[in-house]
């Protein structure tokens, strides 16, 4: 039912008021334009997209960034050994993404609830995600990235770029935790069992990932995965990284392809002065110098900056400098630029802090590396969706509403609150239509939906610094307290406090 109108029938005689009364009620909550999806919604769905839209929104981008047909095209092109015969890719990334999204507590769990549809034993859906090659998943957060990146290029907030006319990208390596000793070969070990590691790529203007690179060893280098990075830099890239990424082969890799660097200098990389440390300005936490310097590798010569940060405080390893290299001219960026940016590189850390504590990204009970780096990979997909989402909210809400404010936590726990109700209340055949609209008109309707959300529920709640006090040392006579006894003396003492004060 849609304003009170009971029946097809009676809402097409009455079409022309109808449309007036929906169009005056919209724009009740600041719509510019007559929203498309109340002409062909039904009541329930405009009941979940009133009472939870951040819900219907992420549910909705599922349906039109992970589209089956396409993910199980995606397999076949990019498997060398794997097949499909009754378990298809696009089932696991279903499963896998209930998991990740804690809407289910684990693959057995979710295998229960749609064993029916998936017609394999469990067995087989293990075996399946045991075998799942990394090329797959790191193609699957690529292609996943294009589209989003479509959605956010299409509701086309202002928000400036870190540096113009670069593509600037944050890389930094993940580790994935240790797993539980279920597999016989790690029985016999009380080490820790790690089932793998990978490279992510930051896109810094988009704020999504939209590049991985998966290694099933866990004990590997980040250095050994650099050769598939620069295979994927192109004119105008910046990337931005920590000193396991300064490596002459990498740092001159880069340039040979047209792209920038803003790189922290490693004790191990070989360099020449050209001039002395000139000061340069001040930043927040210490001072930043800059000189020439000159840098050789198979017989390539290059000049660039070396700028050093002479901080106030040591860092957690000791350190009261940080130098840092980049090729990027002055005319393009001084140096305390080049600092503030390379300070950028916190938001890939949060990145994977979101990741690891939001998201079930470290699944224990999946000791393959494979399967737990498909695992990881869709946490990457998810982190995308929230991503996409904040963009979407700031396009409606405005960026300074939502840019630090948004709790991350908040608004994962919201859909998995919500999620099995609403997917019990609308089948998939009430989203099917999503997948029939051009992404232009779709970000339309995301946005339409944004209007309903109320921010302050999501807002976070940052603790206050814990004041740094002496702990009582332990008394082994009074081993214990009673905190109602405690609370009464502070309240009487209050109270007696105030008395002589009047």
């Amino acid at each position: 039912m849609i304003l009170g109108v009971e029946s097809v029938s009676e809402a097409e005689k009455s079409a022309p008021f109808l449309i007036m009364i929906i169009e005056s009620n919209y724009y009740l909550f600041g719509a510019k334009s007559l929203p498309t999806q109340i002409m062909w919604l039904s009541p329930i769905f405009e009941r979940f997209v009133e009472k939870s839209p951040i819900t219907v929104i992420i549910r909705a981008m599922m349906e039109v960034v992970l589209v089956d047909n396409e993910l199980n095209n995606l397999f076949n092109r990019t498997a060398q050994t794997g097949y499909t015969r009754e378990l298809l890719f696009s089932t696991l990334v279903k499963m896998m993404t209930e998991v990740v999204c804690s809407t289910s507590q684990s693959i057995g769990s979710v295998y229960k609830e749609m064993a029916a549809e998936i017609g394999v034993s469990k067995t087989a859906v293990y075996d399946k995600l045991n075998r799942l090659e990394p090329d797959v998943s790191q193609a699957l957060v690529r292609d996943t990235a294009s589209k989003l990146e479509v959605i956010i290029n299409t509701v086309g907030i202002n928000v400036p770029s870190l540096l113009p006319n670069y593509k600037v990208k944050i890389l930094d390596g993940n580790v994935l935790g240790a797993t539980e000793h279920r597999l016989a070969v790690l029985r016999n070990t009380g080490a820790g069992s790690l089932p793998g590691k990978s490279i992510a790529v930051l896109s810094a203007d988009l704020g999504i990932v939209t590049d991985v690179f998966p290694c099933e060893d866990g004990h590997s280098q980040e250095r050994s995965l650099l050769p598939e990075v620069l295979e994927t830099v192109e004119t105008k890239d910046l990337w931005i990284g920590d000193r396991n990424f300064c490596t002459q082969e990498f740092i001159f890799g880069i340039i040979s392809r047209g792209g920038s660097f803003i790189i922290r200098q490693h004790k191990s990389l070989p360099w020449q002065p050209i001039n002395e440390l000139i000061y340069q300005g001040q930043i927040d936490g210490g001072e930043v110098f800059s000189q020439d310097v000159l840098l050789e590798y198979s017989g390539i010569k290059l000049n660039c900056r070396r700028i050093v940060v002479k901080l106030e405080k040591p860092t957690r390893d000791g350190e009261t400098e940080i130098a840092i290299l980049t090729n990027i001219p002055s005319s393009h960026a001084d140096s305390v630029l080049i600092s503030q940016l390379y300070r950028k590189r916190w938001r890939v850390e949060t990145l994977f802090q979101v990741v690891t504590q939001t998201f079930h990204c470290e699944i224990k009970t999946l000791g393959y590396p494979r399967a737990a780096l498909f695992s990881f990979c869709m946490a990457l997909v998810a982190y995308n969706l929230f991503a996409c989402l904040k963009v979407i909210l700031s396009s409606v809400h405005g960026v300074d509403k939502i840019e630090g404010k948004l709790s991350s936590y908040y608004l994962s726990a919201a859909v998995e609150g919500t999620y099995k109700g609403m997917m019990i209340a609308l089948p998939s055949e009430e989203w099917e239509r999503l997948g029939e609209i051009n992404l232009t008109e779709f970000s339309q309707i995301l946005q339409d939906w944004a209007r309903f959300v109320n921010l302050s529920a999501f807002t976070s709640s940052p603790r206050k610094p814990k004041e740094k006090k002496q702990k009582p040392r332990y008394d082994p006579k009074h081993p214990h307290v009673s905190t109602a006894r405690l609370l009464e003396e502070k309240k009487s003492k209050s109270k007696s406090k105030k008395t002589s004060q009047q």
